[in-house]
């Protein structure tokens, strides 16, 4: 079981987008996320004319590192740890800090 999924309210804790929050949009299996309004660059793209398509400068998430952020722990208003928990048979995300279940 992943400790941060989609569409998580996440945090930077390093890096150049330090203290700036955002919605994951994808986890990819290689450890890294796409934050939605974090770490974003400008892609240079041509122009398709076949589907309509302009060409020019593009903003667009990048990838950061898992390690790099933290879930964002709204009752607490800070970022926080995950822990897991057995509760009925099932494993499921708390928070370190609390010990609250983490909604899905």
């Amino acid at each position: 079981m992943l400790k941060i999924k989609k569409d998580d309210e996440v945090v930077v804790i390093s890096g150049r987008d330090k203290g700036r929050r955002g919605d994951v949009l994808r986890v990819m299996k290689d450890g890294r996320l796409l934050v939605g309004g974090v770490n974003m660059v400008k892609k240079h793209t041509r122009a398709n004319p076949n589907i309509g398509e302009r060409g020019g400068i593009v903003d667009k998430e990048a990838p950061i590192q898992v390690s790099n952020v933290a879930i964002w722990n709204h009752e607490e208003s800070r970022a926080d740890k995950v822990g897991f928990k057995i509760e009925d048979g099932k494993k499921i995300r708390v928070f370190k800090s609390t010990g609250k279940p983490i909604e899905d």
